[in-house]
């Protein structure tokens, strides 16, 4: 985890987008239906479904891409962008921060000059920092356990 406060933000000024990524993000094929979307958007901790045909990134949805009327077994992809919701892997990290935090937006895919997805920049609801592929493990681990019994 990397927190961009105070002393750490000096620091972080030297840190690249791909040094604060999350490497596994989770993604849904390009053919996915927006009650597939809708679904893995209902998650709290979801902010952006990654859509993707092989490893390449297609396009990105937020709830505010879906509006209510649209029927859910029609593809999400049209719905999609990927306009304003990207980022380079040796991007300076904390300017993005910056960006994020100053437009609201809490997720960028990180994408190579191939359209190839590498992970997910995830802000963390501070603003202080980025979430790690630990801290997201955690998260999910937590999510499926209730003091110890399943939920």
């Amino acid at each position: 985890m990397l927190d961009i406060e105070g002393g750490a933000r000096a620091r972080a000024r030297h840190h690249l987008v791909r040094d604060v990524m999350a490497t596994r993000p989770k993604t849904l094929a390009a053919s996915a239906s927006i009650d597939d979307a809708r679904s893995v958007l209902a998650d709290d901790h979801v902010h952006m479904v990654l859509l993707t045909r092989g490893a390449t990134l297609l396009g990105t949805l937020v709830r505010a891409d879906l509006p209510p009327g649209v029927p859910g077994d029609g593809p999400a992809l049209p719905w999609s962008t990927l306009s304003g919701r990207t980022a380079a892997p040796d991007a300076p990290a904390a300017p993005v921060r910056e960006l994020l935090v100053r437009t609201g937006l809490r997720r960028l895919a990180v994408v190579d000059e191939d359209g190839t997805l590498l992970g997910l920049l995830c802000l963390k609801s501070s603003g202080a920092g980025f979430c790690s592929d630990a801290d997201i493990t955690s998260r999910a681990m937590a999510a499926t356990t209730d003091h110890g019994a399943p939920r």
